[in-house]
């Protein structure tokens, strides 16, 4: 009877994910791809080229803005955005993208983080400028928003709100409790509801803190867990340092002709290697997602040119820096390793890892984890703040319990329908978002031009923040 029950939800699985995966392929077709990368573009070139003030930002880190508008520090909004951004699709979905679309994906997920360093700008600049105060005190910001008060389109805004409700299931847990449990068992035998049981626990305990208990898990785990990631990373190409040139060359001869690579990689076209990139990019860096601009609203910030600057390094770390860094690791472990098998994305990176003595498969377990954490712990506030916007605080609570349950059904779903899933989820919250930011490239204009371009940025933005709901 089991085994009957087992096999029908199984067979349900299946379904949904053919019928999810031709949705995204639709979904992901040319329009989204030129709308996204357009939209980087077109707002890298009308705020000449943002992502040259990248040191800048990274010195805004350290400096405390004393004034009263705001939850938490600009430091702690950027980590809790960082949280929620470098998680599973940083390691395992760098490996689902190259067994998709080949290595050549890497270097379109590369292209959308550098881009991308110039919509998130805006996208913090934004969440600040059209921010408000809720009945307890605290700031709610983000896309919807910036649709409501900044567009006059409050149907917008619903529908960005219940798309990100939606979409934090997906981006920011199912996928992510999946991956951790799937490392987990394959590393140490851990079965599927031990690692659900834990890591459901972990999020309800942190959870009853609000953004603030948040913050402070974020702020602790993201440094120490992107440091080690990337030490881990240098540690591996300096192992298989021969292989490291073969590696970019084969990303970017399949980036752009898709053809087969070395070490038993199947190429792709360059269609289907851009699409797997595109979309896997916004899936680590979430720049034109609009997400991240929800933790921005929250920051203690002078002026919105600040939190700008500072939510722009973002990408450069998910993705132009974790994200390039993985792609390479697996390249050159596949080139190196031919034995490898690229046909299952999920266990690629795994694989690629193993082949590295003493410290590899550890490396990426503890790296894996401690992403997944914090990535699930992000998303639930952005979620959060979503169905805030639709029905008030009420929700709230309601919300938490079924985000906690959610965790632990990640852990134990299959993993193509949950990735899918994402990816749909994905592209339907970001229309919305770049329809505001391309409709409002005026007022990013005008406030760069006064804090930034005429060099003002230690100039207290004295406008009131209205209350919100």
């Amino acid at each position: 009877m089991f085994d009957a029950l087992q096999n029908a939800f199984f067979q349900i699985g299946d379904m949904l994910t053919s019928w999810l995966s031709a949705f995204s392929s639709f979904l992901w077709g040319w329009p989204l791809l030129i709308l996204l990368l357009g939209t980087h573009l077109y707002l890298t070139v009308i705020l000449r080229f943002p992502q040259r003030y990248l040191l800048k930002a990274l010195k805004l880190y350290f400096v405390k803005d004393h004034t009263d508008k705001g939850d938490i520090s600009p430091f702690s909004s950027l980590m809790v955005a960082l949280a929620a951004n470098i998680g599973a699709g940083n390691i395992i979905g760098v490996g689902v993208a190259i067994a998709a679309g080949g290595p050549g994906s890497i270097f379109w997920c590369w292209l959308t983080g550098v881009l991308g360093m110039a919509t998130r700008y805006s996208e913090g600049l934004l969440a600040i400028k059209y921010r408000v105060e809720n009945k307890d005190g605290n700031m709610s910001g983000g896309p919807m928003f910036v649709l409501e008060r900044g567009m006059k389109c409050k149907w917008l805004g619903v529908l960005f709100a219940v798309f990100t409700a939606i979409a934090a299931f997906g981006i920011g847990n199912l996928t992510q409790g999946n991956a951790a449990a799937e490392q987990l068992y394959h590393a140490f035998s851990i079965p599927a509801w031990g690692t659900a049981t834990a890591l459901t626990a972990l999020t309800a305990l942190v959870m009853l803190g609000g953004i603030q208990g948040i913050a402070r898990v974020c702020a602790f785990f993201v440094p120490f867990m992107a440091v080690l990631y990337i030490f881990g990373c240098v540690y591996i190409l300096i192992v298989q340092a021969d292989h490291i040139l073969p590696a970019i060359q084969c990303i970017l001869d399949c980036a752009f002709t898709g053809e087969a690579a070395a070490g038993g990689v199947v190429g792709a076209a360059v269609m289907t290697a851009m699409r797997t990139g595109v979309a896997r990019g916004l899936f680590s860096n979430e720049a034109g997602l609009g997400s991240a601009a929800i933790a921005s609203a929250a920051a203690q910030n002078r002026n919105p040119v600040r939190q700008a600057l500072i939510s722009s390094s973002g990408p450069f770390w998910d993705t132009v820096v974790i994200c390039a860094l993985t792609g390479i690791v697996l390249t050159t472990s596949i080139i190196a390793h031919p034995d490898i098998s690229c046909s299952d994305g999920s266990r690629l990176t795994t694989l690629a890892f193993s082949k590295i003595p003493y410290m590899g498969s550890p490396l990426l377990t503890l790296s894996l984890v401690t992403f997944v954490v914090s990535t699930i712990l992000g998303w639930s506030y952005f979620g959060e703040k979503a169905l805030e916007y639709l029905g008030g605080l009420k929700l709230v609570k309601p919300y938490r319990f079924i985000w906690v349950v959610a965790v632990f059904t990640g852990c134990i779903s299959k993993i193509d329908l949950v990735w899918v899933f994402a990816d749909c989820a994905n592209g339907l919250m970001a229309l919305p978002n770049l329809i505001s930011l391309l409709a409002l490239s005026g007022v990013l204009v005008q406030q760069t031009q006064y804090y930034l371009w005429q060099h003002r940025l230690d100039e207290y933005d004295e406008s009131h923040v209205p209350e919100g709901k």
